[in-house]
């Protein structure tokens, strides 16, 4: 127990509830931030290979594997390698928030058309960067959602702050959800968040246990989702993968890790204790 590491009463029950019942249990993790690092191109935001290798012995070992993201689905799935992963053929990936969907299974893909909001949003926005002289943030074109990244500037927390109040109004203005990020405003549909997508697929894949990884704003709702679901009597594990960007699930997770890196740390470690539980004798 001691190798896996969460602190709190819930994390504990839970972790014992995973290794008594993996094949009941449901491994769910974010993408940037958690599986791969945050880097100053989202396109090159590539999924740590040794995350990817856990999750492909995870596979074979728990019941299900689901990566839920506000990433479009196509894009989460290419730069996480996931095609190629052997262990990970039952693997549900769930993008913008759960809107869209690939099954590993039969390499199927579910994407809906693109909200008519997000194409006047498309058009206006590079105007309202050029009035607050902010040409320089990168848009990121998630399709159904739209990036707005500060990162790459020289004062990235100022140009975000001055950036929330008047894009907060174009999203308004089109029935859209703003989302905050580490120095990212994203703007999607409405209608579903993490949480959302975390309560279907736990119902989906009939799962038992939970454990869900994240490290933002976005993510919280899917903590909720966990802590509603122990409340009702579920095990569920909630893991933050900490940054100095960003802490706000820290305070609310059972186990805090170091960024990508701890996380895919983790997550092997825990391959290694349900791969030990599974070729132990029945008499120990």
């Amino acid at each position: 127990m001691s190798s896996i590491g969460p602190v709190s009463d819930a994390g504990i029950e839970a972790m014992r509830a995973v290794l008594d019942r993996p094949d009941k249990t449901m491994v769910a993790v974010d993408f940037d931030g958690t599986l791969a690092p945050i880097v100053h191109n989202p396109e090159c935001a590539h999924a740590d290979p040794a995350a990817v290798t856990a999750l492909s012995r995870l596979g074979g070992l728990v019941g299900s594997v689901v990566v839920i993201t506000g990433r479009p689905v196509r894009t989460a799935v290419r730069l996480g390698d996931f095609r190629t992963a052997e262990g990970l053929r039952s693997m549900t990936v769930l993008g913008q928030y759960g809107v869209e969907r690939w099954d590993a299974d039969g390499d199927r893909f579910d994407v809906p058309p693109v909200p008519e909001g997000m194409i006047h949003v498309h058009e206006e926005l590079p105007r309202l960067l050029r009035d607050l002289d902010l040409e320089d943030v990168r848009i990121e074109d998630k399709g159904r959602a739209i990036g707005v990244h500060t990162r790459e500037l020289p004062n990235a927390a100022a140009a975000f702050d001055a950036l929330g109040e008047p894009i907060r109004g174009l999203a308004d203005r089109y029935g859209l959800v703003l989302e905050p990020g580490k120095n990212v405003w994203e703007i999607r549909a409405p209608g579903i968040d993490k949480g959302d997508a975390l309560r279907a697929i736990v119902a989906e894949k009939d799962a038992k246990v939970v454990i869900f990884a994240g490290d933002d704003l976005g993510d919280l709702p899917a903590f909720e989702a966990v802590e509603a679901l122990r409340e009702g009597g579920m095990p569920g594990l909630l893991v933050c993968s900490a940054s100095h960007e960003e802490d706000a699930l820290s305070e609310h997770a059972d186990l805090v890790l170091d960024g990508p890196t701890g996380v895919a740390q983790w997550l092997n470690r825990l391959a290694d204790s349900l791969q030990a539980r599974a070729t132990e004798s029945p008499t120990g």
